[in-house]
């Protein structure tokens, strides 16, 4: 008996008495299976069915399998699923299985759900985004139009206080599970294997792993790697040379082809073992007979999507503890097993808890416009889990205002419309209602389906093509490869299935002839705009529409194309990667995009050019079409983009020289120690000067272009242009350029210290009863007392000090240093001197 059976009566009750009902249950638990059953005979229901949702397909098709089986039926009568491209259903079916975005068009087309009584959240805690818009448009429907609507969110590792509370405080039902106890093998490291490790390729390491686990454990193993790039090198490297024995090697992943899928789920035969290679694809919701030993490498792949660049990019990640456990519990379904974490404890412990909900980190363009269509302008007029992050949604709004599917206020137009009836992405949907006016709208069906679909062509390691072109030639003839590559036949079938679906939600009758490669271009330009790209002279490097930078992988032929359209890319480094492409010509950009081509004067600064830059420019975004140069540019303009390539050199662009860097210092002093109010001395400091360019240069650089015109410059009078005549005269009082000493001697004011200071020859101040003061007599002068070959011997604030205390010392040094120089026993009554000793002397 599973687990599960002990909770079916309070479940019942809760859902008899609720509208909303929280399930927790622990891997294995037998929820996703016995669930639907126990409840598909309810009286609440009133004829009506059950849908379940499921994450993936892999899981909607094994979970409506086993049902079925424990029914002792075919899939397809009392119980049946739908994915995006299959549909097992009859009029008997009273449980449907269903993959998570088919709820979703559902609802749009029938937000009561008139032909459902309940629908079941099933494996919640991985937090898609389709479930959490489904759950958020079933809360509302539920709220406004079917109060008899019930709802069940099953999860095995979310905080289901949370979800309770969400759904208006609904009863959670727990079950306590019994599943078999599962040892766990952590990585234990000293230095050289730590040192090993990072040697390593984490293939390498789950080979060796597999090996080891396999010969000391009974039963199959299923072991959870990144991605399927992981899992064929892995594969390659346990099956090298028959190395296992009487073990069979199964890949598992969301693109495999179902019976591929279905062959990695089947028990071993007699005799045999098995090793299934998976994706987090076989964390939840599948059982897999015989399975005693995982694997887990810790990672896992993810796409996350980066709103200030519109794009999003694959990463491999570390898992969350919540995906460990789920992945740990794999090998304790049927029997007592062991789990290998190939990292340590301590690592453990910094995971995050959770997974992060697939909501904070997707593109939401897709989200944005379901909302749109379902009359939603305010994403927090739903209630979420997490609500949809505020730049990412703002970032889906403007791509929808693009598409010209929402307007200016955010309300669903007759365009957007029709995107939300296709079932792929609004971009996409985009491409396909505007090829049927340019009657290619085969090619753009055919291309939305390779776009949401695997890549059908396979190449060698670091050989990759990037040209869409060819997977389009490869969908229609197989064998029109480039050398080197493969097609994945499963991976062609679903392109070719899901071609077909939008074609039948297209509605138009498809076309036998294949589109032009001129025309591949121009459809993906339409899905596409801002990801139109423009050579930057060679070596792959382009620039997009939108500004972003891209880079070809090496030896691409598309290298020495103009213009692309980018369908994919990897957003990662300065550059992102580009993925897939294809070519597009100057003349379609022309016309497709006569709307949006923009002609300007461009007058701005050219940083390697080092120059202001006056065009006439046809742009598209940041992409330049065609420029001529401006032959009377405004000088306002000039002026202003000569200002703005000052401030990206920084002030050291400008002639300063000792004498304009010693009124600034000069300047700086009066400010700091004024006391009057307001300041009537202006700020000169280097930061106030570079933020105020415009206020204090511009009316000094009339016909001036170049950074080398600012030589001219005469930074001395312009810093002193700031000041009144009489701010003038009272600067030279208030902060003196230079101060008089008793031998008659002018010596220069140094202002660049933390004080005034003056440097001066010990002998030229004898007489000086006191510390001379500058700024109306508040602020010292420091002295800095120089023997007579001018090297410091004193530096002072308080000279009545020195003469009384250290002098006699000093003057002990230097005579027996400098004995044919004057060195008086009284220096307040001594005459000063310039010279080595006083005339007459």
């Amino acid at each position: 008996m599973l687990p599960i059976e002990d909770s079916l009566p309070a479940l019942r009750d809760a859902l008899a008495a609720h509208a909303a009902v929280v399930l927790q249950a622990p891997p294995g638990a037998g929820k996703s299976t016995r669930v639907p059953l126990a409840l598909m005979d309810e009286a609440w229901l009133s004829g009506r069915k059950i849908v379940m949702l499921e994450p993936r397909r892999l899981a909607t098709r094994a979970v409506a399998a086993r049902m079925a089986q424990l029914l002792g039926e075919a899939v397809g009568e009392r119980v049946g699923f739908r994915t995006r491209l299959e549909t097992r259903v009859s009029p008997n079916t009273r449980i449907e299985v269903v993959t998570e975005g088919i709820l979703t068009r559902w609802l749009q087309r029938d937000p009561a759900l008139e032909s459902v009584g309940l629908v079941i959240f099933d494996e919640f805690h991985e937090r898609s985004l389709n479930a959490d818009l489904g759950l958020a448009l079933c809360l509302e429907s539920q709220e406004t139009v079917r109060e008899d609507l019930k709802l069940l969110v099953m999860s095995a590792t979310l905080d289901g206080a949370a979800v309770a509370a969400l759904m208006r405080d609904a009863p959670i039902v727990t079950s306590q599970g019994q599943s078999f106890p599962v040892e766990t093998i952590w990585l234990e490291l000293d230095a050289a294997a730590r040192q090993r490790r990072a040697q390593m390729r984490i293939e390498m390491q789950v080979a060796a792993t597999i090996r080891r686990a396999l010969a000391a454990h009974e039963g199959d193993a299923l072991v959870f790697l990144p991605g399927q790039g992981e899992i064929r090198r892995v594969q390659a490297m346990l099956e090298e040379n028959g190395s296992l024995r009487a073990v069979n090697v199964y890949p598992l992943y969301g693109e495999l082809g179902t019976e591929l899928q279905d062959e990695a789920l089947r028990p071993s035969p007699p005799g045999k073992r098995k090793v299934v290679l998976a994706t987090n694809i076989a964390e939840t919701s599948l059982t897999i007979e015989g399975v005693r030993i995982v694997i887990d490498s810790g990672l896992a792949r993810r796409a996350r999507f980066d709103p200030s660049t519109g794009m999003s990019r694959l990463e491999t990640v570390r898992i969350s503890q919540a995906s460990a456990d789920q992945r740990r519990g794999r090998a304790g379904r049927v029997a007592p097993g062991v789990c290998y974490r190939l990292w340590t404890q301590s690592e453990h412990a910094s995971l995050p808890a959770q997974t992060a909900p697939e909501i904070v980190e997707a593109d939401l363009a897709p989200l944005a416009l379901e909302l749109a269509a379902w009359g939603v302008r305010d994403p927090n007029d739903l209630r979420w889990l997490d609500p949809p992050p505020a730049a990412p949604y703002a970032q889906a709004l403007d791509l929808l205002k693009l598409l010209g599917a929402i307007d200016e206020r955010g309300r669903i137009t007759p365009h957007g419309r029709e995107l939300s009836q296709l079932a792929t992405h609004p971009r996409l949907a985009h491409m396909i209602l505007r090829s049927v006016e340019i009657d290619e709208h085969t090619a753009a069906v055919e291309l939305a389906a390779l776009l949401g679909e695997r890549d059908l062509l396979r190449f060698p390691a670091g050989e990759r093509n990037v040209d869409i072109r060819l997977r389009m030639d490869a969908l229609h003839d197989p064998t029109h490869v480039p050398p080197g590559s493969q097609v994945d036949s499963g991976a062609r079938q679903r392109v070719k299935r899901a071609a077909e679906q939008l074609q039948r939600q297209l509605k138009v009758r498809a076309r036998e002839t294949k589109a032009s490669d001129a025309h591949i271009g121009r459809l993906l330009a339409l899905a596409y705009p801002d990801r139109i790209a423009q050579s930057r002279g060679g070596g792959g490097r382009y620039l997009l529409s939108n500004g972003r930078g891209a880079q070809l992988p090496p030896a691409q032929s598309l290298s020495k194309c103009e213009f692309l359209v980018v369908a994919d890319l990897d957003a990662g480094a300065r550059d992102a990667l580009i993925r897939l492409a294809a070519p597009i010509e100057r003349e379609i950009i022309e016309t497709e995009f006569a709307a949006s081509i923009q002609e300007r004067e461009r007058i701005e600064w050219d940083s390697r050019e080092q120059a202001v830059i006056a065009r006439r420019e046809r742009s598209l975004g940041a992409l330049s079409l065609a420029q001529a140069r401006l032959d009377r540019p405004d000088p306002e303009r000039v002026a202003e983009a000569l200002i703005a390539g000052i401030r990206e050199l920084g002030l050291d662009a400008l002639p300063w020289t000792k004498e304009s860097r010693q009124l600034q210092a000069r300047l700086s002093f009066a400010r700091a120690a004024e006391t009057r109010e307001p300041n009537p001395w202006p700020d000169v400091s280097d930061a106030t000067l570079l933020a105020t360019l415009e206020e204090w240069l511009a009316p000094w650089i009339a016909n001036m272009s170049r950074r080398e015109h600012l030589a001219r410059l005469d930074m001395y009078a312009i810093l002193l242009a700031r000041l009144s005549w009489d701010q003038q005269q009272r600067l030279n009082t208030f902060a003196p350029t230079h101060l008089t000493v008793p031998s008659g001697s002018r010596i220069p004011i140094d202002y660049s210290g933390p004080t005034p200071s003056v440097s001066v020859r010990l002998q030229e101040v004898f007489g000086l009863q006191a510390t001379p003061r500058i700024a109306e007599g508040r602020v010292p002068v420091t002295l800095e007392l120089l023997s007579p070959a001018r090297r410091p011997v004193q530096i002072t604030q308080d000279l009545a000090s020195f003469w009384a205390r250290g002098y006699a010392d000093v003057k002990k040094d230097l005579k027996g240093r400098y004995p044919k120089h004057y060195w008086p026993d009284d220096p307040l009554n001594a005459q000063p001197t310039a010279r080595a000793k006083p005339r007459g002397t």
